[in-house]
C-alpha cells in the first residue's frame, strides 16, 4: 500500500470513528437497597429467634391434618394455575436456548433442482447450445456463517434470557408455595365456618326454647306482649346467622374446589375439618439478609436486575463493529446430462463481512436509553418487593401478638361465661331460678366460644401467612451476580 493510500485509509477509519455512535451521558440510575438497612430491631424486639423458624417445603404437615395434607397434594397435582406457571417457565428457557443456539456457528447442507426453458434472446450463457430447450440447474453445497461475539453482546443477551428464564421458574416455585397456602387458608375458613355453625345451631335451639317459654308467660297473664316480639325477634336473628354459616360452608368448600381444579360436587365431598395443631411464630436469625435467597418473590426479583443489567450490555455492544463470516462449498451443475458431483463443478466462496453504525445513533441511543430505564425500573420493583417483605413479617408478629393477647383475655372470658352458665343450671334445677335465666346466660357462652373460635381460626391463618411471608420452604442456593452498571 502506498503512502498515500494508507494516508487515506487512516483518515477514512477516523471520520468513520468520529462518525461511529456513541452511548455519552446513557447511563441506569437505579440502586438496589442493602437489606442490612431496613432496621428492624426495634420492630422485631421480644420475638423469639430461632433456626427453625424456616418453614420446611412440607410445612402443612404441622397442622396435624391428614385431609389437608391430601388436599394440598391434589392441589398441586390439578390446580390449572400451576400448568400456566409451568408454561411461561418452558417459553423462558426457550428463548434463552435460542440465543445461546445463535452465539454458535451455523452449518447447513443444502440441495437444488432447478428446470427452465432458457429464452433464445440469452446472451453470455455457458452453454450456448442450451438456449431455446428445456434444461436443469442442480446444485448441492454445506453452507457456513457464524457471526463473531466480538464485544460480548451476544453473550450478554444470552445471559439476560437466562436470568429471565430463572425468574420464571422461580416464578412456577412461587406458585406453588402460594396454592398450598391458599388451600390451607380456605381449608382454616372451612373450618371456622363448621365451628360457628354448630354454635349458631345451638343458638337457634336457645332462641327458640326462649320464644316458646315467653309465649306461654304472656298466655298465662306472666309477660307483656312485647316480651314475645323480642324473643321472636332474637330467634329470627339466630335462624339468620345459621343461614350465614350454611352459607359460609358452602362458600369455604367452592373455593378448596376451585383450587383443586375440580367442580362444586368435590368441595361436598370435604369432610369438617379438625382443629389445626397451634403453630408457635417465631423469627429466624439474619432475617432480612436470609430473606433474599429464602422468598421467591425476592429471589425472581433479583433474576430480573440481573437480566436487566445483561440487556444493557447487549444494547452497548450494538454501538461497536460487528464481524460475520461466512463460507460455502459445493457442487454446480448446468444442463440435463451433465453430472453434479464432479470435480470440475466444484464451487466455493468465503468472505468477511464487518460492519459499523456510524449515523444511526438516535436509534441505538434510544434503544439503550430504553435498557437504561428497564433496569431502573426492575431495580425499583425489586427494592418495592424488599421493603414489603421485611415490613410484612414485622405486620404479620404485631398481629400475632394482638391475637395472642386477646385468646389469652378471651380463655377469662369464656371462663367466667361457663361458671356462670353452670350456677344458673345450678340455680333452676334447686328452684332458685327460671330456665329463662339459663338460657339467657346461654347466650354469653355461645357469644364467648364464637369470639375464641373466630380467635383461633385468625391465629392460624397468620401462621399460614407467616410460613408464606418466610418463603414456604423454598430456598435458592445459585445467587445471581450483582447487576452490571
Amino acid at each position: 500500500m502506498t503512502r498515500i493510500a494508507r494516508t487515506l485509509a487512516i483518515a477514512a477509519s477516523a471520520l468513520a470513528l468520529a462518525a461511529c455512535a456513541s452511548t455519552r451521558g446513557l447511563h441506569p440510575a437505579g440502586h438496589e437497597i442493602p437489606p442490612d438497612s431496613l432496621r428492624t430491631q426495634r420492630s422485631l424486639a421480644g420475638a423469639p429467634v430461632s433456626p427453625a423458624a424456616w418453614p420446611q417445603q412440607d410445612w402443612w404437615h404441622a397442622l396435624g391434618d391428614a385431609q389437608l395434607d391430601a388436599l394440598i397434594a391434589e392441589a398441586l397435582r390439578d390446580n390449572p394455575g400451576l400448568a400456566v406457571a409451568d408454561a411461561r417457565a418452558r417459553l423462558a428457557q426457550s428463548e434463552a436456548q435460542s440465543l445461546d443456539a445463535a452465539r454458535e456457528p451455523s452449518v447447513e447442507a443444502s440441495y437444488a433442482g432447478t428446470g427452465a426453458r432458457l429464452s433464445e434472446k440469452e446472451v453470455g450463457l455457458v452453454l450456448p447450445e442450451a438456449v431455446g430447450t428445456f434444461a436443469w440447474m442442480q446444485s448441492a453445497g454445506v453452507d457456513f456463517s457464524w457471526n463473531v461475539d466480538l464485544w460480548g453482546g451476544q453473550r450478554a443477551a444470552w445471559e439476560a434470557a437466562l436470568g429471565r428464564s430463572r425468574a420464571a421458574e422461580v416464578d412456577r416455585r412461587a406458585a406453588r408455595i402460594q396454592l398450598s397456602a391458599d388451600v390451607a387458608l380456605a381449608w382454616i375458613q372451612l373450618r371456622q365456618a363448621f365451628v360457628l355453625r354448630d354454635i349458631a345451631q345451638r343458638d337457634v335451639e336457645r332462641a327458640d326454647r326462649i320464644a316458646v317459654l315467653t309465649r306461654t308467660l304472656v298466655a298465662s297473664g306472666l309477660g307483656l306482649p312485647d316480651n314475645l316480639l323480642q324473643a321472636r325477634t332474637e330467634a329470627g336473628i339466630a335462624h339468620q346467622h345459621l343461614v350465614a354459616a350454611d352459607a359460609a360452608i358452602d362458600s369455604a368448600r367452592i373455593s378448596l374446589a376451585v383450587l383443586l381444579g375440580k367442580g362444586p360436587d368435590r368441595g361436598l365431598q370435604i369432610a369438617p375439618p379438625t382443629e389445626p395443631r397451634p403453630v408457635s411464630l417465631a423469627v429466624p436469625p439474619d432475617l432480612t439478609v436470609n430473606l433474599l435467597g429464602r422468598r421467591p418473590d425476592l429471589v425472581a426479583a433479583r433474576w430480573r436486575v440481573e437480566a436487566a443489567a445483561q440487556d444493557i450490555k447487549a444494547a452497548k455492544s450494538r454501538f461497536m463493529p460487528d464481524l460475520g463470516i461466512s463460507a460455502m462449498a459445493g457442487f454446480l451443475a448446468l444442463g440435463d446430462n451433465v453430472p453434479l458431483f464432479q470435480l470440475p463443478a466444484r464451487t466455493y466462496s468465503v468472505g468477511p463481512a464487518l460492519s459499523l453504525p456510524l449515523f444511526d445513533g438516535k436509534r441505538l441511543r434510544a434503544g439503550l436509553n430504553a435498557r437504561d430505564a428497564l433496569y431502573d425500573e426492575t431495580v425499583a420493583s425489586y427494592n418495592q418487593t424488599l421493603v414489603r417483605a421485611v415490613n410484612q413479617m414485622a405486620d404479620l408478629l404485631s398481629l400475632s401478638r394482638a391475637v395472642q393477647s386477646q385468646l389469652h383475655t378471651q380463655q377469662d372470658v369464656l371462663h367466667n361465661a361457663q361458671r356462670t352458665c353452670d350456677n344458673a343450671q345450678i340455680g333452676y334445677r334447686a328452684g332458685l331460678g327460671t330456665e329463662l335465666n339459663t338460657l339467657v346466660a346461654r347466650r354469653m357462652l355461645l357469644a364467648a366460644e364464637q369470639n375464641e373460635a373466630v380467635l383461633q381460626s385468625r391465629q392460624a391463618e397468620l401462621a399460614v401467612r407467616m410460613v408464606e411471608a418466610l418463603g414456604g420452604g423454598f430456598k435458592d442456593d445459585e445467587a445471581p451476580a450483582a447487576g452490571a452498571k
